[in-house]
């Protein structure tokens, strides 16, 4: 690694923290000028090949990228997520198992993404980091290097779906349900070729599938029609019962016509809005369901 500095501190009672090492991937779209912006990080454990991706997927995110550079594709950039996996599967399987890799496996792809990334896409030099998992590390170095700088919000302001996320995660986790939790779910086999939605959360359980996906009501309702289509689209053709819930940034008021139109959007498709702060709770009911 070519930073050996650790990047955190150990807490006394905290869990052991491991050696982990990330690249951090920017957008270049003109060489000459040598300006890029960050849209994304790759975390991984070089020992085992276990690793974790996340790139820009917010409307705001994409904003921020053609501010920057206007002649930036969009749609390309949307795409790169699911092009990025494509090219992990050589080493190892979608959801960052490590199964069947080795660090030497991992070096040797690395290189060959170095060679081989479009012009426009780079991988910044390695670096290393310590940390208890790669989850939690993927979310800090995410906020720290790639999400939007927003001025500090008052106490108990809504969040973004990263935040909603990031709470989620630390719910599965306590609950001890995170190893039996998928994550980032492709819906193009129920929608479209080229969809480049994915659903935060799904889990199994009896013969039914079960789906959580991050909204955030304050910064983006609209959103809520978007997941409603996938969930009717994912109900109608898979083989199986589905069931679907929206963690919520606030609760839904009656008397809000905004919270009106993101219940009665989600009711109609068979999501059910749970709201964070009483998310942990749902957990809770659903934990006995998935042993």
């Amino acid at each position: 690694m070519s930073n050996t500095n650790s990047e955190s501190q150990t807490t006394p009672g905290a869990p052991p923290e491991r050696a982990f090492a990330y690249r951090v991937l920017r957008y270049t779209p003109n060489l000459v000028r040598d300006e890029w912006v960050n849209i994304g990080i790759l975390l991984f454990a070089p020992d085992t090949g276990e690793r974790r991706l996340r790139v820009i997927e917010e409307q705001d995110e994409f904003s921020r990228v053609r501010r920057l550079h206007p002649q930036a594709d969009e749609n390309v950039l949307r795409r790169l997520r699911d092009d990025l996996e494509d090219r992990f599967q050589p080493a190892n399987g979608r959801n960052g198992s490590g199964k069947g890799a080795n660090g030497g496996d991992w070096q040797a792809l690395l290189a060959k993404w170095d060679d081989t990334l479009s012009n426009a896409l780079q991988l910044a030099p390695q670096k290393g980091t310590l940390a208890p998992d790669l989850d939690t590390e993927l979310e800090r170095l995410y906020t720290d290097h790639v999400a939007l700088q927003r001025a500090p919000s008052r106490v108990g302001a809504p969040g973004s779906r990263g935040q909603i996320r990031s709470y989620c995660t630390q719910v599965f986790r306590q609950a001890r349900l995170w190893d039996r939790i998928e994550r980032a779910l492709q819906v193009s086999d129920f929608t479209f070729p080229g969809d480049p939605m994915r659903i935060d959360y799904g889990y199994r359980r009896n013969g039914t599938r079960g789906f959580v996906h991050a909204l955030s009501v304050t910064r983006a309702p609209a959103d809520a029609k978007n997941l409603a289509y996938t969930a009717a689209r994912i109900t109608a053709k898979a083989p199986w019962k589905t069931e679907f819930a929206a963690v919520t940034d606030v609760e839904l008021e009656a008397g809000n016509l905004r919270h009106a139109f993101v219940r009665d959007t989600l009711r109609d498709a068979g999501v059910e809005p749970v709201p964070l702060d009483h998310f942990a709770v749902w957990v809770a009911k659903l934990k006995p369901l998935l042993q």
